[in-house]
């Protein structure tokens, strides 16, 4: 990995699906010229794992360098459809992503005398707790959010009091407003409960958000989407096509949508999960495999073809849109 650790590699997520697609669909359009007009752009995107692949190819010049396109449109593969389907919704179908850190300072000390110490083990729990109440009293119901710590290292020693704990947290949402009011919390809530605990001002805890690593939520066009919607039902049938609720995890490709160009963008999931391990897992109420799972395993026979002909007919569709 990027710190020179040795470690194990996968398609947990299904990459080796979309790449698949994407030479079949590039095959089909190519072959099938004759049925449509225009200029094919076909965007090989690296680093979607950790969203910055759109942005590094956005930031050297994508639209500037080559066609700027008049569509946008992308699949997924999905471990919660069967194979031979596709979904897809209308507006926001995958949530803004930001990597969040809280560096939260004390005064260490002896564990036998806390009373000489500021404990940040002690403010790090205040927080944790205090956080939670961002989504469930600050924002409204109706709007979503997900305020997520993930990771919280403090201290070396059972009687020790440490002087710092680091946070990580992760952030999720549709909405910017949210977004930014879920930030803005998270400062005054930590300032606040450093000042509680006696530190002085410089000693208030630092919130550092990663904005390289900041990701927008994926708005699907509507008028763009229904088209690509109709396209993808006449290529493999009405019943195949199914209509699906947003997620909240991210997805770098929604940034092709938030240049100044305002290019409309359509996101839709291809079926990936084997139609009897599906059908088996809905009558017993099991759990399916998920997405980076090492037991998650596309029944590619079947999802190839589908986002193939997915792909290709959404495609056509748009360039034969007047």
């Amino acid at each position: 990995d990027e710190h020179g650790a040795k470690v194990g590699v996968m398609h947990g997520c299904g990459h080796d699906i979309h790449m698949s697609s994407f030479i079949g669909t590039a095959e089909q359009l190519i072959t099938h010229k004759n049925k449509w007009k225009g200029t094919l752009m076909m965007v090989a995107q690296p680093a979607e794992e950790v969203g910055g692949g759109a942005k590094a190819m956005l930031n050297e010049g994508l639209f500037s360098k080559y066609a700027k396109p008049d569509h946008v449109i992308a699949l997924h593969v999905s471990a919660s459809v069967p194979a031979g389907k596709v979904t897809m919704k209308n507006e926001y179908t995958m949530a803004s992503v930001d990597s969040v850190d809280i560096n939260i300072k004390g005064k260490g000390g002896h564990g036998a005398y806390p009373h000489t110490t500021i404990d940040p083990v002690v403010i790090a729990a205040r927080t944790v707790l205090a956080l939670q109440t961002i989504t469930s009293r600050e924002l409204s119901p109706l709007e979503p959010s997900v305020i997520t710590v993930g990771s919280i290292h403090g201290g070396s020693k059972h009687n020790v009091i440490s002087d710092e704990v680091k946070l990580q947290l992760t952030l999720r949402s549709y909405n910017p407003d949210v977004r930014n009011a879920q930030i803005a919390a998270i400062k005054r809530i930590t300032a606040g409960i450093a000042q509680s605990a006696g530190l002085d001002e410089s000693d208030y805890p630092a919130v550092i958000v990663h904005e390289d690593e900041s990701i927008p939520s994926t708005y699907n066009n509507p008028s763009q989407t229904n088209i690509v919607r109709s396209a993808i039902k006449n290529a493999i049938g009405d019943t195949n096509v199914l209509e699906t609720q947003a997620v909240m995890a991210g997805e770098d490709f929604g940034l092709y949508g938030r240049t100044d160009e305002n290019i409309p963008i359509t996101l839709f999931w291809l079926g990936g999960v084997n139609q009897k391990q599906y059908a088996r897992a809905i009558k017993n109420n099991e759990t399916l495999p998920s997405l980076h799972s090492s037991k998650f395993a596309p029944d590619y026979k079947v999802a190839l073809p589908t986002g193939i002909k997915a792909m290709s007919n959404a495609a056509v569709a748009l360039f034969n849109t007047k």
